[in-house]
């Protein structure tokens, strides 16, 4: 069982990663806001979920504990997979994960691509005494996120709209969407116009 891995930023785009560690590159899949965390970064370490399936071997890389931890108990949510999971911690920080699911903000959770009505309050219900019991608390722990702005537009554009098709976007909406939150915010960093994508996908 993998806890973590340390090494080399080989490779980073907002959906995966690849830590090289002595020579052995280990592709994690990775959330929006460990992006943010680690880009522009020559080395890194990242907490590790190991997801085993019959036709799968697939990792899954944190920049936090605390992120680690709340994939871990999204994931105990039925109905609730390792990319769904992703998604949630990529449309929100961990703190703000935290927040909603204390307040019980059941339209912000829904909100996100692929989370309805009654799966956003199944989470709010099996995870919010969870979290207390866990000691999962606001801020100490949350990632600081200081996006690196692009200057060319149709890069960020390219970035963006590869990472929402890694994610099981189709590229065609994808394209749509990104295009139109270039128009309104042209000097967006890719971060938040995947963000803001994630929300009109």
């Amino acid at each position: 069982m993998l806890d973590y891995v340390r090494g080399e930023v080989a490779e980073v785009s907002p959906a995966n990663a690849v830590i090289d560690c002595n020579g052995v590159g280990y592709l994690l899949n990775i959330s929006l806001n460990t992006f943010s965390a680690i880009q522009g970064k020559n080395a890194a370490k990242l907490y590790v979920y190991e997801a085993i399936r019959e036709d799968a071997h697939v990792l899954f890389g944190f920049a936090t504990k605390q992120e680690r931890e709340l994939f871990l108990l999204l994931i105990s949510v039925s109905g609730v997979g390792g990319n769904t999971a992703r998604m949630i911690l990529s449309a929100l920080s961990p703190s703000e994960l935290v927040s909603v699911i204390s307040s019980e903000n059941t339209q912000l959770l829904k909100s996100v691509k692929g989370i309805g009505l009654k799966t956003a309050q199944r989470i709010i219900v099996e995870l919010k005494d969870k979290m207390q019991s866990d000691g999962l608390a606001l801020g100490d722990t949350s990632i600081t996120e200081k996006p690196k702005p692009d200057a060319v537009n149709r890069e960020v554009q390219q970035e963006a709209v590869s990472a929402l098709t890694m994610l099981g976007f189709p590229v065609a909406p994808s394209q749509k969407v990104v295009y139109a939150i270039l128009k309104e915010e042209p000097d967006a960093a890719v971060e938040r116009v995947i963000k803001l994508a994630l929300k009109r996908l």
